[in-house]
């Protein structure tokens, strides 16, 4: 005799859920932790311009991939810099003129972005802003001004660029920036500002040691580089290769500073035509050098 009802479906067996295998989890999560610091510290990582050293080129509020293997890595690679600085390079490869790079300078755990304009060798001078490169003057050829919009992260402050600021018939505020085409011996041209007189104009000649470069920025009257003592946040002389921690590649996106906390506001902060601006030199035949 059965206690069950004619007809009824067998009781079903109740299956209790499976409890959260939370040391799986965390696996998981230091996993993928640990694999975006080693895409960081040895193939590419992003960078935020946070002055305008590099303008007309990078302009505050820049984001842009750097990658970490073109000149080998050493302490500066990973991305903090918690390691003792050392001259050791793993895989060494030396900077071409032109490359845009990130150094970090002695005595300090900042990244630094400038242009690589003398090589290992070299020498180098300033005269009333030109550079003298083993004794010849590299080619600067003037082209039309910039008129670049002024906005929150490039104010065009009278105090930096006096005279420069003008309003359009539209209302719109501009910055008129004298632009010059620097062109180095490999055939690396890119734009640089060159707008007073200032105590960086000259720079005696120095020889660059081996296993160095001397860096300058493109906005040569608002760059602390390697013609400013480190005394002044310079990157004082001539630059151990150790030192430097990758080249810039390419603008990933950029915000004129008005935006906030809030994603809504990014889109109309957004510089338009800015993404994906690359930031290798373009190449044209090497200037022609006079015999010595």
């Amino acid at each position: 005799m059965s206690d069950g009802v004619a007809g009824a479906p067998p009781e079903q067996a109740k299956v209790r859920p499976a409890g959260v295998n939370w040391w799986e989890e965390l696996r998981g999560l230091i996993g993928m932790l640990l694999a975006v610091l080693v895409f960081h510290c040895l193939l590419a990582k992003p960078f935020y311009i946070p002055s305008m050293s590099m303008m007309p080129n990078l302009l505050v509020g820049d984001r842009l991939v750097v990658s970490k293997y073109p000149y080998g890595w050493s302490w500066v690679s990973p991305s903090f810099h918690v390691l003792p600085r050392s001259a050791t390079r793993l895989f060494p490869a030396t900077p071409q003129y032109g490359d845009i790079v990130i150094v970090v300078p002695r005595g300090s755990n900042e990244d630094y972005i400038k242009r690589v304009v003398a090589l290992p060798g070299d020498r180098i001078a300033v005269v009333h802003g030109q550079i003298i490169l083993n004794g010849h003057p590299v080619p600067q050829v003037a082209e039309a001004p910039l008129d670049l919009p002024v906005d929150v992260n490039d104010p065009c402050d009278p105090a930096d660029f006096p005279g420069l600021r003008f309003r359009d018939a539209m209302g719109r505020d501009f910055c008129e920036l004298p632009i010059l085409r620097e062109t180095l011996p490999n055939g690396a041209t890119y734009r640089v500002i060159d707008h007073k007189q200032q105590p960086l104009d000259d720079y005696a000649e120095v020889t660059v040691p081996a296993g160095h470069v001397f860096l300058m920025g493109d906005n040569r009257d608002h760059s602390a580089d390697s013609r400013e003592p480190l005394a002044l946040k310079g990157l004082g002389g001539p630059v151990p290769l150790a030192d430097v921690g990758g080249r810039a590649e390419f603008v990933t996106v950029s915000l004129d500073g008005s935006e906030t906390w809030n994603p809504l506001t990014w889109w109309h902060a957004l510089r338009r035509g800015r993404g994906g601006t690359s930031l290798r030199p373009e190449r044209v035949a090497p200037p022609s050098v006079p015999a010595s």
